[in-house]
C-alpha cells in the first residue's frame, strides 16, 4: 500500500473512531428529586417536601457522595442554639450494589429561631465500589438530634435515584458492605499488610534460591 493510500486510510479508521469516542455513555449523572417526608418529631407527626440533590466525586479509590437539601424539612417549637443539632442520613444504593450509605454533616453554624423551618447542611460520606456497574443512589431517612430529642423523616414513597455512578469495584469487590447501622466500609488492617508482607518476603526467598540454584549449575558446567 502507498504513503497516500496508508495515510488516507488511518484518517478514515480515526473519523469512524472519533463518533464512538464523543458518544460514549457518561460515567455520572445526578439530578434534584422532590422526597415527600413524613416526620416523627418530639411533638408529633410532621411532613414536608423538600427537593434533595445527591453528588458524587472521585476521591482516592472511592467516591465522596454529598446530600443537599434545598429546602427545610422541619421545625422547632423553642430556638435552637449554635451547634444545638446534628444531623444524618440514609442513602439507598440500587443497581448494581445495594445496601445503604450513611452520610453526615456538621451542626449548625447559626442559630435556628423557633418554628422556623430547619435548613440542613450538606453531608457526605464516602462510597468505595464493590461491584462493577451502575450504581444508584436513592435519598433515605433523615435523622435529627437536638436537644436531647430524635426527630425521624422518612420518604412517604420512593423519589428515584438522584444519583447515577458508572463504577468499577476496587480491591477485589464483594467482601465489603456498606448495609447495617451506619455504612462503614471495613478499612484494611495489620492483618492484610502482614499477608502482603509475607507474600513479598516467600518471593524474594523463592527468587534467591534460583539465582543460588544457577550459580551452582554454572560452576558445575566449568
Amino acid at each position: 500500500m502507498s504513503y497516500r493510500k496508508r495515510t488516507a486510510a488511518l484518517a478514515t479508521a480515526a473519523a469512524l473512531a472519533g463518533p464512538a469516542v464523543w458518544t460514549a455513555a457518561p460515567v455520572a449523572r445526578a439530578e434534584v428529586v422532590d422526597v415527600s417526608y413524613s416526620c416523627q418529631t418530639p411533638i408529633g407527626a410532621k411532613s414536608a417536601v423538600s427537593p434533595i440533590d445527591i453528588k458524587g466525586v472521585e476521591s482516592g479509590g472511592g467516591y465522596k457522595i454529598t446530600m443537599s437539601w434545598q429546602k427545610g424539612v422541619s421545625s422547632s417549637p423553642v430556638e435552637l442554639g449554635k451547634g444545638a443539632m446534628n444531623p444524618s442520613a440514609t442513602i439507598k444504593l440500587g443497581g448494581a450494589d445495594s445496601g445503604t450509605l450513611t452520610v453526615r454533616g456538621p451542626a449548625n453554624q447559626e442559630a435556628i429561631p423557633a418554628d422556623t423551618p430547619i435548613k440542613i447542611n450538606d453531608l457526605s460520606g464516602t462510597y468505595t465500589p464493590r461491584k462493577t456497574g451502575k450504581v444508584t443512589f436513592t435519598p433515605g431517612v433523615l435523622t435529627i438530634k437536638a436537644l436531647g430529642t430524635t426527630t425521624t423523616c422518612t420518604p412517604t414513597k420512593d423519589p428515584g435515584p438522584s444519583l447515577t455512578l458508572d463504577v468499577t469495584a476496587t480491591g477485589g469487590g464483594g467482601t465489603q458492605s456498606n448495609s447495617g447501622s451506619g455504612g462503614e466500609l471495613p478499612q484494611t488492617g495489620p492483618e492484610d499488610s502482614a499477608i502482603a508482607l509475607a507474600t513479598l518476603g516467600g518471593t524474594v526467598l523463592l527468587a534467591g534460591a534460583a539465582g543460588t540454584l544457577w550459580l551452582t549449575r554454572r560452576n558445575q558446567t566449568r
